[in-house]
């Protein structure tokens, strides 16, 4: 639930927070704009930043060993791939 709340918040300060970082470092205004639209980014939520997402298995929400090609964590990705449930996936053995 964390996670989906932190997405909908980055999703909705991306505009922004965009706009304030570019602000923040244009040569074509003057000092006094650039700090104020560093202090507008800063008092930003710090959730609004997307380096604060995770990737997240998208069936039990694990963070670790995750896959990017198949959206799953391995443990996840290892029993579907047992039970031959995706697609184009052989267990290897020699």
């Amino acid at each position: 639930m964390k996670q989906r709340q932190r997405e909908s918040i980055v999703e909705r300060f991306a505009q922004r927070r965009r706009q304030y970082k570019n602000d923040s470092v244009d040569p074509h205004l003057s000092q006094e704009e650039r700090d104020a639209a560093m202090s507008k980014l800063h008092a930003l939520p710090r959730n609004a930043s997307p380096t604060r997402l995770r990737n997240r298995d998208s069936t039990d929400g694990r963070s670790r060993g995750y896959l990017r090609k198949f959206g799953l964590s391995r443990i996840t990705m290892r029993d579907l791939a047992h039970r031959g449930e995706l697609p184009g996936v052989t267990k290897s053995s020699w």
